[in-house]
């Protein structure tokens, strides 16, 4: 980690704090000059050595304080009277049980360094072996200064509690924050992934609805000048590529969406700046027989949708033929008659499956299949029915 003048600052200025600790807590200089500069003058250098390293590598800064760690036993957090005698027994006579004052959690004027490079260690250390080594190394530690002021029952609790609170809970504590840190990380990537996902549907759809829609009128218009009387040969020909290379482009966009699609948002379901009447205007400039019948009232909001499917059906799979539109807010119908020139596609497309999806999402119940001659599509929404999108 890049030390900048900021960390520089907080790093003085966490060693003058330190330093003031271990200097009130410490021998008194004018009583004892000497043993004030052994042990304070010690802790004040373990400190500056541990800031130095503690911030790149806070597991080095644990190790550096390991001397100044939970072995002063006669001041804690807590003290507890404990029993460590069974008490003895003679004749009809028992003997008082000696209570025992146990120091919990001990503290040292080091405390709060030793705590908090615990915490970073578990914060910024993802192995686990090294924060398990350098538990043993302190547990190697406490238990031989315990042994060396007599190995007292009461010194091995206050030891163990020392280990506990110096190391262990701030360590673990490290490694929660760094995994709901990782956690929301990876949510905010899954989020991100999930909106690219969304827009490449939302792009899939409108190729789909307007591009497909689109090249489906032109294969119409190319297929009607291709049998258009008194045109050239030359012309007639011409006006047959076109009509077989607005065919082609709509397979290739057919597979360029099928590689873009994920069923996730389904796209709007209309142009903003379209309704159903315009686009039966659009469909019936492009050559196709087109009459609709739209019932006053609110439109129901998969109508667009619904007539541009069947539109683009009809021009793709009966060009030619008649199409009758009708749209009312409890139903939506598409039909066409028989087909009078060749179609324009092949079937097996994604369009009807999709639009079965939407309906589904919108509450509603579609029907399609062959009518007399001809074909119908049939929608009947949800009464009040909105974007399926915030189904």
């Amino acid at each position: 980690m890049r030390r900048t003048p900021r960390h520089l600052l907080h790093d003085v200025l966490l060693w003058l704090v330190m330093s003031l600790l271990a200097a009130a807590a410490g021998p008194d200089p004018f009583a004892d000059p000497g043993r004030f500069l052994a042990v304070t003058g010690g802790r004040v250098l373990l400190l500056a050595l541990a800031i130095a390293v503690g911030r790149p590598w806070p597991l080095a800064a644990v190790v550096i304080l390991l001397p100044v760690g939970p072995w002063q036993f006669d001041e804690g957090l807590a003290t507890a009277d404990w029993d460590f005698s069974r008490g003895q027994a003679t004749g009809d006579q028992l003997w008082p049980l000696s209570l025992v004052a146990v120091k919990i959690f001990p503290l040292t004027p080091t405390t709060p360094a030793v705590i908090w490079y615990a915490y970073l260690t578990g914060r910024r250390t993802a192995r686990a072996w090294p924060a398990v080594a350098v538990l043993g190394a302190a547990t190697v530690v406490g238990s031989g200064v315990v042994l060396a002021h007599g190995g007292q029952p009461r010194l091995w609790v206050t030891m163990v509690s020392g280990l506990a609170g110096f190391y262990v809970l701030p360590y673990l504590l490290g490694v929660l924050r760094r995994r709901l840190v990782h956690q929301r990380a990876r949510a905010g990537e899954a989020a991100a992934a999930q909106a690219r996902m969304r827009e490449r549907a939302r792009i899939a759809h409108e190729m789909h609805d307007s591009l497909g829609h689109d090249l489906a009128l032109i294969a119409v218009r190319a297929a009607g000048l291709e049998i258009a009387p008194g045109l050239a040969p030359a012309q007639a020909k011409a006006a047959g590529e076109l009509r077989v290379a607005a065919a082609e482009a709509t397979e290739r966009l057919r597979q360029i969406v099928g590689l873009l699609r994920e069923d996730i948002d389904p796209a709007p379901l209309a142009p903003v700046d379209e309704d159903v009447a315009a686009l039966v205007e659009r469909a019936r400039g492009s050559g196709m027989e087109v009459t609709a019948e739209i019932a006053p009232g609110p439109v129901p909001a998969l109508a667009h949708r619904v007539v541009q499917e069947g539109l683009t059906n009809a021009a793709k799979h009966a060009p030619g033929a008649w199409v009758r539109v009708s749209v009312a807010p409890g139903r939506i119908s598409v039909r066409n008659g028989p087909s009078r020139g060749r179609p324009t596609a092949v079937p097996g497309g994604m369009g009807l499956t999709g639009l079965r999806e939407r309906v589904r999402l919108a509450g509603g119940t579609m029907a399609a299949g062959p009518a007399g001659e001809g074909f119908e599509l049939v929608v009947v929404p949800r009464a009040g029915e909105g974007d399926p999108r915030v189904a």
